[in-house]
């Protein structure tokens, strides 16, 4: 799964490896606050789980960028989160 992050694509995907670095540092934030992840996994990895859902289209970076669910951009168990509160 780690070999999506060589893949040219997933960084097209989501804008450039600044924002698929802040991307992935912001899910991962939340999957360890307890997030639910949003694919269908067995793995309990969660960088795979991260990447996985950046892949399937479930999670992007608004324009300001905060992290946002695809389905619905206000889920609960989602919290926005600023760089500043990293």
């Amino acid at each position: 799964m780690y070999d999506a992050l060589k893949e040219e694509e997933i960084v097209r995907k989501v804008g450039g490896r600044f924002k698929l670095s802040t991307l992935i540092q912001k899910r991962m934030v939340q999957l360890n606050q307890g997030s639910r992840p949003l694919v269908d996994t067995k793995s309990q990895d969660k960088m795979a789980i991260v990447l996985e859902e950046i892949l399937q289209d479930k999670i992007y970076l608004d324009t300001t960028d905060n992290l946002r669910n695809a389905g619905s951009p206000d889920v609960p168990d989602m919290p926005e989160l600023d760089l500043d509160d990293l």
